[in-house]
């Protein structure tokens, strides 16, 4: 078997602190720096328990992920479960799902950087970041998560240092407005703070290239997950302390304005180098999170066997990755999609919700939690959907019908 045919597998190079940091690396993205607003809108001071619900249905989605990765260490995430424990369509409507999403989530964060690093140049500079970081995925796992570990120290650092900057004027912002949409609102909150914590979904995805991986993975998804869980919650408390809940629902840059406010917007700049590391942190993981995903798919024949190929040297699905690339390159250049990714959103959701069903059929002897964790996983991703915009569901349900359409046409031309 040559490192270039479909079967190769791929190097086990990562340990529990490169893939912990990858993780955090995903969670801690832009969203960051822009999620509180949004979330103090829907849900007011509320946003509180909204952190407090996302967090709980992201432990509950984490510990089915952990539990199956202990068992099934391939690189492909929800797509292997899926496939293992329910069946070829349940997979393949999982990595249909997170592949298309997280593609045009690819192109929306390489613009969100570009718009950070470089406004007026966005779209040149959101393709070559691309560029860039598709060849430090390309030349092993080891470099990216390297890069990943320095974005994250940036990102640590710019966090911790807005947090203690900003303290002090917290009660600036006036009163408190617990429920101004009451639990709708609370809901919706929890899921836009829910697809904050999603990144852990990466560790996974790189699970043949982790050492160990029926220790390792387990461990790492469940240190990345609260630590990013306790920076969220000091960040939106700081942010919302400082702001109130009203000027924090109607800024387009809470931690700038939140500096602002304690008498520190000089250092507005430093912020902007934060968020557009934090960017291409989460760019990063999601370039190598979907080209593994899309490397599994294609083993399979439910992508094209061509992104099945492993690098002779690297050991990187270098094709897949390439291909990925190239697409969100075009996309970048031809398109604007950081307000219409609503389908990623419950693309996530079903991704999450067959996970939990997935580890919900797991037998004793390869359960770490109780099958109640499963269920309240599963029914929270099916809450949480289902409070989406009707817009974001009709354009996920479409997705899902284009992929699950074209493979029931692709398997009938071959039968």
């Amino acid at each position: 078997m040559t490192a270039n045919s479909p079967g190769a597998p791929l190097a086990r190079r990562l340990g529990t602190f490169d893939a912990t940091a990858i993780g955090l690396g995903s969670m801690l993205g832009a969203g960051v720096f822009a999620v509180f607003a949004p979330a103090a809108a829907a849900a007011g001071s509320g946003m509180l328990f909204a952190l407090v619900i996302a967090g709980f249905i992201a432990y509950c989605n984490a510990a089915s992920s952990a539990q199956l990765a202990a068992v099934h260490p391939a690189s492909g995430g929800t797509y292997v479960y899926g496939r293992e424990r329910l069946g070829h369509w349940w997979g393949f409507t999982a990595g249909w799902g997170f592949v298309v999403g997280k593609t045009a989530s690819c192109a929306a964060m390489a613009l969100t950087f570009a718009a950070y690093a470089a406004p007026g140049f966005e779209k040149p500079l959101a393709a070559l970041a691309v560029a860039v970081l598709a060849a430090v995925n390309c030349v092993g796992i080891t470099r990216t998560a390297a890069l990943t570990r320095i974005l994250l120290v940036v990102v640590l650092l710019v966090l911790t240092g807005f947090a203690a900057l900003a303290y002090p004027a917290a009660g600036a912002g006036g009163g408190h407005d617990w429920l101004p949409h009451g639990p709708l609102g609370v809901l919706q909150a929890s899921g836009l703070l829910f697809f904050a914590f999603a990144g852990y979904a990466r560790i996974a995805t790189l699970g043949e290239e982790v050492r160990d991986p029926a220790r390792t993975i387990p461990r790492a998804i469940l240190l990345a997950l609260p630590i990013a869980a306790v920076i969220y919650a000091l960040v939106g408390l700081v942010v919302l302390l400082v702001l109130g809940p009203h000027q924090l629902a109607a800024s387009t840059a809470p931690l700038a304005d939140a500096l602002a406010v304690a008498g520190q917007g000089h250092l507005t700049p430093v912020l902007r180098v934060g968020a557009a590391a934090a960017s291409l942190g989460a760019l990063l993981a999601l370039i190598a999170g979907v080209g593994r995903t899309g490397l599994a798919m294609a083993r399979e024949g439910d992508l094209p066997r061509y992104l099945s190929a492993v690098h002779p040297r690297f050991q990187v699905p270098h094709r897949a990755e390439l291909t990925l690339a190239v697409v969100v390159i075009v996309l970048v250049l031809t398109t604007d999609l950081r307000g219409v990714i609503g389908f990623s959103s419950f693309g996530v959701l079903v991704y999450y919700a067959i996970a939990n069903a997935s580890a919900f059929t797991q037998p004793p002897d390869q359960r770490r939690w109780p099958k109640a964790l499963n269920v309240a996983g599963l029914a929270g991703c099916l809450l949480l959907a289902s409070t989406l915009p009707t817009t974001s569901v009709l354009a996920g349900l479409a997705v899902f019908a284009i992929g699950l359409g074209g493979r029931l046409l692709s398997r009938a031309r071959s039968a």
